[in-house]
């Protein structure tokens, strides 16, 4: 018999841009938060230590670097509040190779299955000293 001063809500699906209107302005600040970033690190298994929010690469700017604190490589986080494309791996590569970075986070509200298979590839070309993650996240 379920306890009647405990009242049950229903859990709705919102749009991420309904919280956080810009990746770079609203997005990138609240994930590269300590309690958020410790959260991440939990979730793909190592200790990330911010180094950098818009982080220039060349021209370009990589949307978090952090240091992985058990090996002291760099780690790359990207992120984008729709679903994957290809210009955001095409970053990926950009940034990662400008920044040394040899993990590599994607995170996006959905991965297609070709940006998916190419995640898997990279991780199968690229020897045990490299990680490629993709991560979706909802609200």
């Amino acid at each position: 018999m379920l306890n009647s001063k405990f009242e049950l809500g229903k859990l709705e699906k919102v749009d991420l841009r309904n919280i956080w209107t810009s990746e770079s302005e609203h997005f990138t600040p609240w994930l590269a938060r300590d309690d958020n970033l410790k959260l991440l690190g939990d979730t793909i298994g190592i200790e990330l230590e911010l180094e950098a929010q818009e982080k220039n690469v060349g021209p370009f700017r990589a949307d978090i670097l952090c240091k992985d604190t058990a090996s002291d490589h760099w780690v790359l986080i990207e992120n984008q509040l729709e679903k994957t494309d290809h210009i955001h791996l095409g970053q990926l590569l950009t940034y990662a190779a400008g920044l040394k970075a040899v993990t590599i986070v994607w995170i996006s509200r959905r991965f297609t299955e070709e940006h998916r298979a190419a995640l898997d590839w990279l991780n199968e070309i690229t020897d045990d000293h490299f990680n490629f993650f993709g991560l979706e996240v909802e609200l």
